[in-house]
């Protein structure tokens, strides 16, 4: 941020009153301020005073101040007034809002970090795109793809500078906070980088998070985008991921958009089709007609690659034990597992079923069902 947007609106707010009005840095460096002679002071005390305070308004030893909070949502820079009456509070007010429109303002213009947000939100035209590049001098062409990192359970702002701390390079990556948990990673790559390093990128991220901060997160991993344009896909990829992988791949923490498979399909599919689908695959009997020892049979069977011998190992049980309970499947859903197309059949149904299930979809006869498959 330029200190020189800063003086530039406190020269203007000078004019409207005799008190003091300046701004303060997070370290206590006054930047900005109506009597030069302020100008350059460091007030550590005041800067701890106000960052560890929890009102919107600190007065400390003369002054009042109103922090004006960056992207991490931590307090980049504090306004302050001079005098601790109700007029002070009322000039620092208003001074913030002056001077918080003009960073915006100026971060919307300037700040990359800002642009790169906007690319991901769909906030900024496609062909705006192009000349705001120009401008900040921000190569199109590299090849990036986006990191989101979500908090689960309790959420710690201090994620954001951890991650900042993985991705020191401000020119190139880029660390955003989405909302509350949600954190962006936009990570330029070269391309010789495999899925396999995305994938050790995201796991160091889960690592420091979670040694640091005891924060546990899952992550998603969208597309390459191979142009600056593309982004906002590989975002939505990375979205798309973790809401599928909360359906399907509930033990993964780190989930690539490229490895979702059927799951991608059927989460993008009509639940009104989904329904269609189980009723004709189950019209002999309902899912329910199979017991949870049947399922994990199953479960075990599709694990197995369709390997009975293989399967009855891991089950322990005799192999022709199992031949009588894929028996049994197929005469109570008239499909046998051990053919191919029955299986691939019989998998797609097992999962349209627990989408549906994330959905709180019943149909009449068709029970929820439990374990993964």
């Amino acid at each position: 941020m330029s200190n020189r947007i800063f003086q530039s609106v406190i020269v203007q707010l000078r004019e409207a009153t005799d008190r003091v009005l300046g701004v303060m840095d997070a370290e206590g460096n006054v930047v900005s301020c109506s009597d030069a002679v302020l100008l350059g002071q460091k007030w550590p005390d005041a800067a701890l005073r106000v960052g560890t305070s929890y009102d919107p308004i600190t007065v400390y030893e003369g002054k009042t101040y109103k922090t004006i909070v960056g992207n991490s949502n931590y307090y980049e820079y504090a306004v302050f007034a001079g005098g601790e009456d109700e007029l002070a509070r009322s000039l620092c007010t208003m001074a913030y809002v002056a001077l918080n429109d003009a960073k915006v303002y100026y971060e919307e213009k300037h700040d990359r970090g800002t642009f790169v947000k906007n690319i991901i939100m769909d906030n900024i035209l496609p062909g705006d795109i192009y000349i705001r590049a120009k401008e900040l001098h921000f190569s199109t062409e590299s090849p990036r793809v986006v990191f989101l990192v979500r908090q689960v359970g309790h959420t710690d702002v201090a994620a954001v500078d951890i991650l900042h701390g993985m991705f020191p390079d401000r020119l190139q990556d880029f660390v955003i906070s989405v909302n509350e948990s949600d954190i962006a990673i936009i990570k330029q790559i070269n391309l010789e980088t495999t899925a396999d390093d995305l994938l050790r990128m995201a796991q160091a991220m889960e690592e420091i998070l979670k040694t640091e901060l005891f924060i546990k997160t899952v992550i998603g991993i969208g597309t390459v985008a191979e142009h600056l344009r593309e982004l906002a896909d590989s975002y939505k990829d990375a979205q798309t991921a973790i809401e599928v992988g909360k359906v399907f791949d509930t033990d993964k923490t780190i989930i690539n958009y490229e490895n979702l498979g059927l799951g991608r399909l059927i989460y993008q599919l009509p639940t009104t089709l989904c329904e269609i689908f189980l009723t004709e695959v189950f019209k002999k009997n309902p899912l329910d007609s199979l017991d949870q020892e049947t399922l994990f049979t199953i479960n075990k069977f599709f694990e197995n690659s369709l390997n009975v011998s293989e399967t009855s190992r891991k089950l322990f049980v005799h192999r022709n034990t199992l031949v009588y309970r894929l028996e049994k499947i197929k005469k109570l859903t008239g499909l046998d597992l051990r053919q191919f197309d029955h299986a691939i059949i019989f998998k797609v149904a097992l999962m349209v079923r627990k989408y549906l299930d994330s959905r709180d979809i019943h149909i009449g006869g068709i029970g929820g069902i439990g374990g993964q498959f």
